[in-house]
């Protein structure tokens, strides 16, 4: 059974924004108009309901905006290979917050993993630093994701080796499969910390296993190659990371890095225990780091943003 605060709300609006290449994006709205915006950006494999939990803990009073990243939940399955890239992930979120923020109405982002990267990458684009009050980069990472990553256990010897391991399973074309015992048992020993409650491991399973093979690929080939650390270095608003002390895929060695490059960094919480899956493993204290980059921001956004007056169906 899925916990009942991994279920989404039923969204204020639905909209289906374009970004520049014209890729359609899902965008979904919780939450009071006028209340402080903030945006969320999921990351790899998953969609808007891994927000479910967070969503729940800030809808009462915040303007929340998520949406699903290309290829992913209900946005647009690129066409060809030039729509996967951080300058296309960048396109995105640039796309969203134009629409969903009126001019000099700004928003806290927070983005979970390729969220994280994403606005990265989008940091030094006008329309994304003009509308960002505050930032909250959660498990993630700037470069060098193969080279660090944990999932290949320690008893394989060889930097060389463990690399091309970690390639061939973050590159892998084979399907995740169905949502079992057995596949559920791997993705916690990936993704989660190992004291993760059953329920939150099949709800994050369900997530992931929805995404197209070919999509799963595709956007972990650009992560394969990924660096975004120029655009760490342009993220000029308020921001702070949160990582996982059991995080296998972004481990904490990047979130120490990105902290001490961060023009004004707002802390770091290591949360114990944690995997990689934060918003869905402690969404508690995800969302007070949320609420807190809110109110540390909230002399700097538009008092009361109004959202535009349209609507529309995904």
């Amino acid at each position: 059974m899925i916990d009942a605060d991994c279920v989404l709300p039923d969204p204020a609006a639905i909209r289906r924004v374009r970004s520049a290449d014209g890729t359609g994006l899902n965008v979904e709205l919780y939450g009071p108009t006028g209340a402080p915006v903030v945006v969320l950006a999921h990351g790899w494999t998953c969609s808007t309901p891994f927000w479910a939990p967070v969503v729940n803990r800030l809808a009462a009073d915040h303007r929340v905006v998520a949406y699903d990243q290309r290829g992913h939940g209900r946005s647009d399955v690129p066409s060809g290979s030039a729509g996967y890239g951080t300058a296309r992930l960048a396109d995105d979120l640039e796309a969203v917050l134009t629409d969903v923020l009126p001019d000099g109405g700004r928003a806290v982002l927070a983005g979970h993993s390729m969220g994280g990267m994403t606005i990265m990458a989008a940091a030094d684009r006008g329309g994304v630093a003009a509308r960002t009050a505050g930032a909250l980069l959660i498990n993630t990472g700037p470069a060098d994701l193969v080279a660090e990553l944990l999932v290949v256990p320690a008893a394989v010897r060889g930097a060389g080796l463990r690399r091309a391991l970690h390639r061939a399973v973050l590159e892998s074309k084979l399907p995740l499969g169905p949502v079992n015992g057995v596949s559920r048992a791997l993705l916690k020993y990936a993704t989660m910390g190992p004291g993760t409650p059953a329920a939150r491991v099949d709800a994050c399973a369900r997530i992931v296993h929805a995404c197209p093979t070919s999509v799963r690929h595709g956007w972990a080939k650009v992560l394969g190659e990924l660096d975004v650390t120029a655009g760490l270095a342009r993220l000029t608003a308020p921001t702070a990371v949160v990582v996982g002390s059991r995080d296998r895929l972004t481990p904490p060695v990047h979130a120490r890095r990105m902290a001490a490059a961060l023009p004004d960094p707002q802390g770091l919480l290591e949360l114990p225990g944690v995997g990689h899956m934060s918003p869905m493993e402690r969404p508690a204290e995800v969302a007070a780091e949320i609420r807190r980059i809110v109110t540390l921001t909230a002399d700097t956004r538009a008092d009361t943003p109004a959202d535009k007056q349209r609507s529309a169906t995904a």
